[in-house]
């Protein structure tokens, strides 16, 4: 710093620390030591808010609690958070005076990532337009007012179709859509039934009718929200989608096949494909994920913790490996004339390992031998230590999605009220 008094001022939202020239130029936060290497006002202004030269005074517009926490850590080494102070505003502030999250505290680091993982649910998702979004925008304020229209027009439509919460159309267009899943689950659980094919034969007619009809607006759901959509790529790659196209198509095949073959034994071959296809027909029941809380919570809680979903999987399988391993050896390796034949492999030890640790018991094979018996109590206890391990975390990744999912909801609720009300 070539200008100035040798005590240099700092004001940080009104309050005011006085340092040495020689501090300033080691000073640990990096935004302060870059005024030792100013030469001009002009350079210090690009570093500081003001700058009064009488009396050597640098100003910072910023949160002054924040910055005396900062300043603990500059005399102790240790950075925390700000009771009842944003997490995010604080982070903000460590970047401006040159800290990372790695400066915090362990604790504090795990409140930050919890909390950046939240504003990532809430705003990147939901409010922050993406960088589609905003070339979509550009292009409607740079067109005419016919293709204005059309394209509000076809916004319109995809958020009626896509968001069943976004308008009182989307809401009555998701309650059919639920009533045709739901007739379409009562006709393929009927058709299992005994008595079906009789009752088939009595009304062959009006079940092809409702069939025809479920299948129909699937169809047209389907096609309608691909025509609407801005990206047609990621709309096929999307899992909801897929589900759909894998429960319509089996309605098709089926009627093609019927129509090039007709009623003869080439039909009947194909009968065992077309029924494997007809039953895909189950998957409908996940479209109901569109349009209930708790079937979104499921899926985004296991989307955000397929780790520990691996986690729990690899310890099954190591535990599985093991006891069905010792299982097979107390059970038939080490008396081969009063061996249990329920247990004279290894692969058949572990359906009886799985069902143990899992607390189920079937009852179909168990050990018969003492130390096989043993070994069966470890099992089962080992069981129900090892999967309630994972299951903490999942339970609070369940809580937290379920919150921010309920967060969306009621401000989708509340747009709605508003615009029903206008």
């Amino acid at each position: 710093m070539k200008f100035g008094k040798s005590i240099c001022i700092l004001n940080v939202g009104g309050t005011k620390y006085a340092f040495p020239k020689d501090v300033i130029k080691d000073f640990p936060l990096r935004r302060v030591s870059r005024l030792h290497n100013c030469v001009s006002e002009k350079e210090v202004l690009e570093v500081c808010d003001d700058y009064d030269r009488e009396r050597n005074e640098f100003f910072f517009d910023r949160h002054s609690e924040a910055f005396v926490f900062i300043m603990l850590y500059v005399k102790s080494g240790k950075l925390r958070f700000v009771p009842q102070m944003c997490e995010l505003s604080f982070y903000n502030e460590m970047i401006y005076w040159g800290l990372e999250s790695s400066h915090l505290e362990f604790c504090c680091q795990r409140r930050l990532d919890d909390r950046m993982s939240d504003t990532y649910t809430y705003f990147s998702e939901e409010d922050i337009k993406t960088e589609q979004e905003l070339r979509d925008d550009d292009d409607l304020d740079n067109s005419t007012g016919t293709e204005r229209g059309s394209a509000k027009w076809l916004e319109r439509m995809r958020r009626t179709f896509e968001e069943p919460t976004s308008s009182v159309a989307a809401q009555i267009l998701a309650s059919v859509s639920v009533i045709f899943v739901i007739m379409s689950m009562v006709i393929l659980c009927a058709s299992t039934l005994p008595d079906w094919d009789t009752a088939k034969n009595n009304s062959a007619e009006e079940h092809r009718i409702i069939e025809a009809v479920c299948i129909g607006w699937f169809t047209a759901e389907c096609i309608v929200r691909f025509i609407v959509s801005r990206d047609k790529c990621e709309f096929v790659r999307r899992p909801l989608n897929i589900i759909d196209l894998l429960a319509i198509t089996p309605y098709y095949v089926s009627v093609v096949m019927t129509v090039l073959t007709g009623e003869n034994p080439q039909l009947q071959r194909a009968g065992v494909t077309l029924r494997v296809l007809r039953m895909m027909r189950i998957f409908w029941l996940i479209k109901l994920a569109r349009h209930f809380l708790g079937l979104q919570t499921l899926g985004l809680t296991l989307k955000r913790c397929y780790r520990e979903m691996v986690m729990l999987l690899v310890f099954v399988c190591v535990a599985m490996a093991i006891f069905s391993a010792l299982a097979q050896l107390l059970e038939h390796g080490l008396d081969l004339e009063a061996s249990n034949e329920d247990y004279a492999s290894i692969p058949a030890a572990c359906w009886w390992v799985i069902i143990s640790m899992t607390t189920v018991g079937y009852g179909d094979m168990y050990p018969i031998t003492m130390p096989g018996r043993v070994l069966g109590g470890v099992c089962v206890v080992s069981g129900i230590v090892l999967l309630a391990l994972p299951i903490t975390f999942i339970y609070h990744s369940f809580v937290q999605c379920y919150h921010e999912l309920r967060f969306r909801s009621n401000r989708c609720t509340r747009s709605l009220s508003a615009e029903f009300l206008d």
